[in-house]
């Protein structure tokens, strides 16, 4: 069947874009992190260090846990705009506060809108993309926000002055806070463009508004197409939602792949890796100003793979991409403990960690989002989202609280090992529990599954 792509894209960007977002806010504070450490006084401490970097992800969970049930009782549209209004909030406090704790605050309010947007967003594309695209598409959020994180990298670069940090540079002063407000521009955009997309279909269908929705259908592939998907929506849409269906066995087994996929996404270390920059490539021997450098190759690196991730999904399928990635992974997380136990420095320290973002940016970012969107129901999706999302985020928050300790008390070998095992056991995960879902239709692998 031909298919509106141009407008299928153009929606889908415009609800992605809440990803660009998400990718910006939870990197810039990389960049950041070592002038306002400086301006804070907190360089010595791990703890407030740690606070610091994973407080955001406290915000996430808090935005999560509002936005599933919310989601299938108003809509995928308004949690969007929340989202898009938080981000601005959280951008101009975060770059004016003078104390610590009030950036501590607002980092967490920028967290409630990441929470919002990475449940909102995937749910939506999800629901208005054709089976055959279904991946491909839905893949838009993990490239807006590997975007995100190259274009925070960006401008990290940009600002920061050549020199290392002191009380009295303009980096400490004045630098970190135009890092933070820059993410104003691109979230004034999400905000205005988001009032000219329309509501999820799959969402209208069930609150019974069934003719709004065959416009949007209409447009995407015809008046056909939208007659059939509409039938299809009715057969599934009939059962009630809510916790009570969460618990039956049928959807609980449903429910435990997709947080194990969720925890997975975080526990296979490579967030770390922006959050983490500094202490990374010094620990492999780079100064602050290379640093900066080699993060923005590592972002890129991330934008070029999530695109082969993107051509690849909906050909080879989520779980071979799945399997890969696992495996590949654990063998270049071997190798780089290897390298950090035995002192190894320079360049080649460098291609082992893009190949592990490379490894990441085509599997496990874009494919885990992709998964979770599509194996549940429509009448309790976000809701079921929404607890998978929880877990990525709280699953995140223990990676990025817990790596300066594990890099203090196992070092940086053995922490990466220790990714590698993790990734490993998600390899046979995999393997044995998650089913092939690509070219299928929503209403399709719900009644599969």
């Amino acid at each position: 069947m031909k298919y509106n792509n141009l407008y299928l894209f153009l929606i889908s960007l415009v609800s992605a874009m809440g990803g660009l977002l998400f990718g910006y806010d939870w990197v810039v504070i990389g960049g950041a992190k070592p002038f306002y450490e400086v301006f804070f006084g907190i360089s010595d401490s791990s703890i407030l260090q740690g606070w610091a970097i994973s407080c955001a992800v406290v915000g996430c969970i808090i935005g999560v846990t509002v936005s599933g049930s919310l989601a299938d009782k108003l809509g995928r549209k308004p949690l969007m705009l929340l989202a898009a209004v938080i981000f601005i909030v959280s951008a101009v406090g975060t770059g004016m506060v003078n104390a610590f704790n009030g950036f501590i605050f607002y980092r967490l309010v920028g967290g409630v809108a990441i929470g919002i947007a990475s449940n909102v967003a995937p749910m939506y594309i999800a629901e208005v993309s054709p089976p055959d695209v279904r991946g491909r598409f839905v893949s838009l959020q993990q490239l807006t926000i590997v975007l995100g994180i190259l274009f925070a990298q960006v401008i990290n670069w940009l600002i920061a002055h050549p020199g290392e940090p002191a009380i009295d540079s303009w980096n400490v002063q004045a630098g970190w806070r135009w890092m933070f407000w820059a993410e104003n521009v691109p979230a004034g955009l999400y905000l205005i463009f988001i009032f000219l997309i329309p509501e999820s279909p799959r969402w209208l269908v069930k609150a019974n508004r069934v003719s709004l929705a065959a416009h949007t259908l209409s447009r995407i592939g015809g008046q056909d197409f939208a007659a059939c998907e509409i039938a299809m929506m009715k057969t599934t849409t009939v059962e009630h939602g809510g916790f009570a269906a969460l618990l039956s066995k049928r959807i609980s087994r449903l429910l435990i792949v997709g947080i194990v996929l969720a925890i997975l996404q975080q526990w296979c270390g490579i967030n770390v890796i922006f959050n983490y920059a500094q202490e990374i490539f010094s620990a492999a021997g780079y100064n602050v100003s290379d640093t900066l450098f080699n993060i923005v190759v590592t972002g890129a690196t991330n934008v070029l793979f999530t695109f082969v991730g993107m051509y690849t999904i909906d050909w080879l399928g989520r779980r071979a991409l799945l399997l890969f990635g696992a495996i590949g992974l654990t063998t270049i997380y071997a190798i780089l403990g290897l390298c950090y136990y035995r002192h190894v420095t320079g360049f080649a320290m460098l291609c082992l960690v893009v190949a592990a973002i490379a490894c990441y940016a085509m599997t496990l970012a874009p494919v885990i989002w992709v998964v979770i969107s599509e194996i549940f129901p429509t009448r309790i999706r976000g809701l079921a989202m929404a607890i998978s999302t929880f877990a990525l985020w709280s699953a995140c928050f223990v990676l990025t609280y817990t790596f300066p300790l594990l890099n203090k008390g196992l070092g940086a070998s053995g922490t990466f090992w220790l990714y590698g095992v993790i990734c490993l056991l998600g390899f046979f995960f995999v393997l044995y529990k998650l089913p092939e879902t690509k070219g299928k239709s929503l209403e399709e692998i719900e009644k599969e599954l």
